[in-house]
């Protein structure tokens, strides 16, 4: 996590549904039957020790050199396996706060499902007809109109959840390994906040399962 945001300021901190966003990541995480210890990578002092403070999580200082807006995924897990001996790690952003402790366990085991896979990573499933920038079709034959719902799938990674071993991490050089498993998610689950617009749905969709929580617990 990172103390600032370029287009949408503070995101992180910033209160959604009475909360800083990055706690609902937080809850789900510690809420998981199988996630054994929580570890934020942050450049921010705030996020890291509220972190530690409010979640037992531990707080991880981004080094001088993983600073910055443009520096990737790869090179900060990287980093995050030389600070802890875990073998198998899940890897998450704050920024998907719709998902839940249920979708992490049920993430985790299916990683851990016999299969000859090295990794795990989730993904939205699309029905729809895809096209290349030239008008070619991606996924489906315009001399036959086939319902939506019979074309085959194409599916988006949608960065919430991501589980691989220091194993597959190393001989792939990255989170995703050679022989991947996808795991459809939700949508409203899923929902990324990279835009103004997306923090306001995913605060509305947040409100919404409050309120059917309380009307549950009132029922």
């Amino acid at each position: 996590m990172k103390g600032h945001s370029e287009r949408v300021p503070g995101k992180n901190i910033r209160p959604l549904a009475g909360r800083p966003l990055f706690h609902w990541m937080m809850e789900a995480l510690r809420g998981s039957k199988y996630v054994g210890e929580i570890l934020v990578n942050t450049d921010s002092d705030q996020i890291g020790l509220d972190a530690e403070r409010t979640f037992g999580a531990r707080y991880i200082r981004r080094p001088e050199h993983l600073l910055g807006d443009r520096v990737s995924m790869t090179p900060l897990i990287e980093y995050d396996f030389t600070q802890c001996d875990a073998t198998v790690m899940l890897q998450t952003h704050s920024t998907n706060p719709l998902i839940t402790s249920a979708t992490v366990d049920r993430v985790i085991e299916r990683y851990f499902e016999a299969g000859d896979h090295d990794s795990v990573f989730t993904v939205n499933t699309f029905h729809s007809r895809f096209y290349w920038a030239d008008g070619r079709p991606l996924n489906h034959d315009l001399s036959v109109m086939l319902p939506t719902q019979d074309l085959p799938p194409v599916y988006e990674e949608n960065s919430c959840l991501y589980v691989f071993s220091r194993e597959s991490f190393a001989a792939a050089g990255r989170r995703i390994g050679h022989r991947p498993v996808l795991v459809p998610t939700d949508p409203l689950e899923a929902v990324d906040i990279d835009e103004e617009w997306q923090f306001t749905m995913a605060e509305s969709l947040m409100q919404r399962r409050i309120a059917g929580a309380q009307g549950r617990r009132g029922a």
